[in-house]
């Protein structure tokens, strides 16, 4: 019988190692190995996300993950300080740091290794 209870968000990676270090050094997320040699991202939330090799990998022209954050301008001076890149968009209307302001929350966004786009938003 189908329930929603065990439902849970996966997207794809092209580099497993290189995504273990993104989610979990740089971004500071509880990062597991599943015994299928993919990548559990525990989020504050009590959510997991799963992360997984795909051969033929393309990144999301989406936003996959959206991180809820009390200052994005505090947030987004944090990640550039980790090394992160939050100017991705030249179409945007957003500032030198990649902000956009007044079109809905304050949010930024900045790449996984993958390519795939992830931000930060003011939460709600």
């Amino acid at each position: 019988m189908f329930t929603p209870d065990g439902a849970f968000s996966g997207f794809s990676i092209n580099d497993l190692d290189a995504a273990k270090a993104f989610y979990g050094e740089t971004l500071g997320l509880t990062v597991n190995e599943n015994s299928m040699g993919f990548l559990n991202l525990e989020l504050a939330s009590g959510a997991t996300v799963l992360a997984y090799v795909k051969p033929d990998h393309e990144p999301a022209s989406f936003t996959i993950l959206n991180f809820e954050v009390d200052d994005v301008e505090a947030a987004v001076d944090d990640l550039n300080a980790r090394g992160v890149v939050t100017k991705i968009y030249d179409d945007m209307p957003d500032d030198d740091k990649g902000i956009m302001r007044g079109n809905g929350p304050d949010i930024a966004w900045f790449r996984d290794p993958a390519g795939n786009v992830l931000s930060v938003l003011k939460s709600a």
